[in-house]
């Protein structure tokens, strides 16, 4: 939990430009080069924790499997809240009131964190896609030392695919299918 609480702060504390707030975030697809490929490969995992949180029940939001694990909410918000922090290792603003310390725990009422995790998921497509090809050469640093930003935006993409995976077992040991993995 310390690591978290470093990693926070050393995210909060970097100098950024803000992506503008209510900007619309580029379909998936309509994005050229390595920005594109990044957005493609975030919006697989991304679309389907937003399935996943949909289809699961509201009373299973604080639901976990065993006693200091992440509860289906506390997963959804920690992707999200890692949306943040990690655009905001490549230079992108955290957005107002996005507080990294408190994120992870600050609801269980499934449509705040189905809308937290949006908004999160239309932060990082928008402020990628505006990436130059120089920005994604840049080197920045982060909690692995210093990289380039394009290294940290594909470990963003990997780190959701995890969670993806975390959330499938949730669902399933809850009784629910993926929805694109019901037979149709």
């Amino acid at each position: 939990m310390k690591r978290y609480a470093v990693l926070a702060m050393i995210a909060a504390s970097l100098l950024a430009v803000s992506t503008p707030a209510g900007a619309e975030a580029p379909p998936a697809g309509k994005v050229p080069g390595v920005q594109g490929e990044f957005i493609r490969n975030f919006d697989a995992a991304d679309s389907k924790l937003l399935q996943l949180a949909e289809a699961i029940p509201a009373e299973k939001f604080s639901w976990r499997p065993a006693e200091g694990v992440r509860s289906v909410s506390e997963v959804l918000l920690h992707a999200a809240g890692s949306n943040y922090m990690f655009m905001n290792f490549v230079g992108t603003a955290l957005p107002a009131g996005v507080d990294l310390k408190t994120f992870e725990t600050s609801t269980v009422k499934k449509d705040e964190v189905i809308d937290l995790l949006k908004k999160s998921i239309a932060h990082v497509k928008t402020a990628a896609a505006a990436m130059s090809d120089a920005d994604l050469d840049a080197q920045a640093k982060w909690f692995m030392g210093e990289s380039p930003k394009r290294e940290i935006l594909f470990v963003m993409a990997s780190h959701n695919h995890e969670h993806l995976g975390q959330l499938i077992a949730y669902a399933r040991m809850n009784g629910i299918t993926p929805p694109w993995s019901k037979k149709e």
